[in-house]
């Protein structure tokens, strides 16, 4: 079974755009992972990746990255600000989400907070 997201395409494209777009070895590994624990917490969480050997400074921005569903978005987003690695990767995230080609010209309902969510985090760059 492939997972797919938006129009078709195989999710697996949206972490590899994204470690294209950021700027050094641990971004890239975070772009990588960056839903990972978020989408298959059952299988991997972040002793996990402690215990496979990964820095701490990239399960620390994936720990900052992983939404919890009872914290609300705008204060996830100011968690996500604190941290360089986390902050690039989500910039790149929501920009890529924002692509309107990638959403067979429809609006996502949450079109309208990541725009608000992309422009916060550039100004705290």
């Amino acid at each position: 079974m492939i997972l797919t997201r938006v129009v078709g395409y195989p999710y697996v494209f949206h972490p590899f755009y994204l470690a294209t777009q950021v700027d050094d070895e641990f971004a890239t590994c975070v772009a990588l992972l960056h839903d990972l624990v978020e989408d298959h917490g059952d299988k991997y969480n972040f002793d996990t990746l402690l215990e496979m050997e990964f820095p701490i400074e990239i399960v620390n921005a994936l720990r900052v990255l992983t939404h919890k569903k009872d914290v609300p978005y705008m204060e996830y987003i100011e968690t996500i600000s604190k941290n360089e690695i986390a902050r690039e990767v989500k910039i790149q995230d929501l920009k890529h989400n924002l692509d309107i080609r990638r959403m067979d010209g429809v609006k996502s309902k949450k079109y309208d907070m990541y725009i608000v969510a992309l422009k916060y985090l550039e100004e705290c760059k």
